[in-house]
């Protein structure tokens, strides 16, 4: 975690006013947000719980599950029926969740699939899916109970202005994204 805010300080901050131009040292981009998701498919209270314990072994914080807001008739959801689970991490768990998975679980994978990025208001979002959920090492010792998982939803929030500044951020920090989107 430490190693981080190091890098951030004094290599990744001098390497972002080199290559952008900015007029304020406040406005360069930080990692802001990380946000961990499951979505599931079914409102199968076994599926639901086993998607929020998950997220809460991964981040070792308490999950909220996530309703639906209008019904959905083919997937026969009714509103405000749960169908997912998500964690936010800010501050300091964002960089312990980051630093412990750096190496057991972006390094393993070669590129994300489906990396979407969005611009709202302030802040930009790069999201993508992690379709092998068995290489965190905590949900390897239960296999029989999360061998069934959907895809984990991954989302970074920066506060990044192109998506030049969110993509050279994120792969100064060894995630492995291809900047093609």
């Amino acid at each position: 975690m430490y190693f981080l805010n190091d890098f951030y300080k004094r290599t990744l901050k001098f390497d972002l006013i080199n290559k952008f131009y900015y007029v304020k040292l406040q406005k360069l981009p930080k990692l802001k947000q990380v946000i961990l998701s499951f979505g599931c498919k079914t409102t199968e209270v076994k599926s639901i719980a086993t998607s929020l314990l998950a997220l809460e072994l991964i981040t070792k914080q308490k999950g909220i599950l996530t309703v639906s807001r209008r019904p959905n008739l083919l997937l026969k959801i009714r509103k405000g029926n749960p169908t997912g689970c998500k964690v936010s991490l800010k501050n300091s768990s964002k960089l312990i969740f980051f630093s412990k998975n750096l190496n057991e679980v972006f390094s393993k994978t070669k590129s994300f699939e489906g990396v979407n990025v969005s611009r709202k208001a302030e802040k930009t979002v790069v999201s993508f899916i992690i379709k092998d959920i068995l290489n965190f090492a905590e949900l390897t010792d239960h296999y029989y109970l999360f061998n069934s998982l959907s895809n984990l939803n991954l989302s970074f929030i920066t506060n990044s202005k192109t998506k030049e500044e969110t993509f050279f951020l994120l792969k100064s920090l060894q995630l492995p994204i291809k900047s093609g989107k």
